[in-house]
């Protein structure tokens, strides 16, 4: 294993940045890239982005590698030496070790004898609130290379390490998040009746959003409503509650069920907020739209897996996250990946979560084989 990638990746463990904020975490990379003679850096992509660029003669199309910046707002539970020093703030989502990936290819890129084209390492921010992508993509200096192809991967604990998870059509999901704010009327929780206390309605609320659910992912019309914040009143037990707060994420597979059910969400907001005499605002944020993965990168993918001896997940299963990859399916010829973080790996987004160095070379090894398929040796 090549320890100056795995001391790359502990170091940007050690020092991880919120979404939006990924600065330092940039001028890491580009400190490391620089050395490996690209033709040109570009810093500052949609924000904190990066894009290390090498070129090969005779024109040629242009390929994308994608990797993300930012970490979670999330307290690390592990102790060993290489944890994160910025409080609240670590890598559990992998971040740390997708970036060390694309990195890597540097080492490689610099003495590289592909035939032609170009190769792009970008390293994007902002994917966690699922902003990055669509800010990269308003950057000229990225979009004016005209990508022919863009491949990102993802780590995914459950599954064997070292394994490739590729399919066609929506890999990870389209996923909407939302606030409901209901407004009714104090009153002395003696005398509720001159009030309008929001509590019936956010029990309503929850029983009729829950009705919404098709939670068999192998329906075309799959959708998840998950309920992650409530919030009711106040802790003074003299007064009837005015407010209630509720928070959701909404995952689809597709943009048109999404635009569908927050159609039938909308609509019953309005008539169950009604019938109770309270006003009520709705906030919508932190969209990702579905990775829709494009047949010839996939068939890529999997030629490439096995001429790396790479271990192909059979009839893998769309993955139910949003990543905000999607924006780049809908641009160009893409496909991310899964990559086997192992099976007793603990989940993406735990406290405990650390990325498994042994994969920075499989990672590394199945980009070289894109870069090198499409480009020529």
């Amino acid at each position: 294993m090549n320890e100056t990638l795995v001391q790359l990746r502990k170091e940007l463990h050690k020092y991880p940045e919120l979404s939006g904020e990924e600065y330092t975490t940039a001028k890491r990379i580009t400190e490391f890239v620089k050395k490996f003679n690209p033709k040109d850096i570009i810093t500052n992509v949609g924000g904190a982005g990066v894009a290390v660029v090498y070129e090969f003669d005779n024109g040629g199309p242009t390929v994308v590698i994608r990797c993300e910046l930012d970490a979670l707002p999330i307290q690390e539970a592990n102790t060993f030496e290489h944890k994160s020093k910025n409080s609240g703030v670590s890598h559990k989502c992998g971040h740390d070790g997708h970036m060390t990936i694309v990195a890597g290819l540097v080492t490689w890129l610099t003495n590289a004898t592909c035939k032609q084209g170009k190769v792009v390492l970008l390293f994007q921010p902002a994917e966690e609130t699922g902003k990055g992508a669509a800010k990269v993509l308003e950057d000229t200096r990225l979009t004016n290379f005209k990508p022919d192809y863009v491949f990102a991967l993802h780590n995914l604990p459950g599954f064997k390490k070292h394994t490739i998870s590729v399919k066609s059509g929506y890999f990870t999901a389209t996923v909407q998040s939302m606030s409901i704010n209901l407004k009714g009327k104090k009153a002395h929780a003696s005398e509720p009746e001159n009030g309008v206390n929001p509590a019936l309605t956010v029990a309503e609320l929850i029983q009729v959003l829950s009705s919404f659910v098709q939670p068999n992912s192998q329906c075309k019309d799959f959708a998840l409503l998950t309920p992650i914040y409530v919030n009711l009143g106040e802790k003074n037990y003299g007064i009837s509650a005015e407010d209630a707060e509720l928070h959701y994420t909404i995952r689809t597979w597709s943009g048109e069920v999404m635009t569908e059910l927050v159609g039938k969400i909308k609509k019953a907001v309005n008539d169950i907020a009604d019938q109770y005499r309270l006003t009520f605002d709705m906030e919508w944020f932190e969209f990702f739209p579905a990775s829709k993965n494009n047949k010839e990168c996939v068939a890529l993918v999997e030629k490439v897996a096995k001429q790396q001896n790479l271990e192909l997940v059979e009839n893998p299963s769309s993955l139910k996250f949003g990543e905000d990859f999607g924006w780049f399916s809908q641009h160009y010829k893409s496909a991310i990946i899964g990559l086997g973080a192992g099976e007793n790996q603990p989940a993406l987004h735990h406290s405990n979560y650390d990325f498994p160095d042994e994969l920075i070379a499989s990672g590394i090894q199945m980009f070289k084989g894109l870069i090198t398929e499409i480009l020529g040796k």
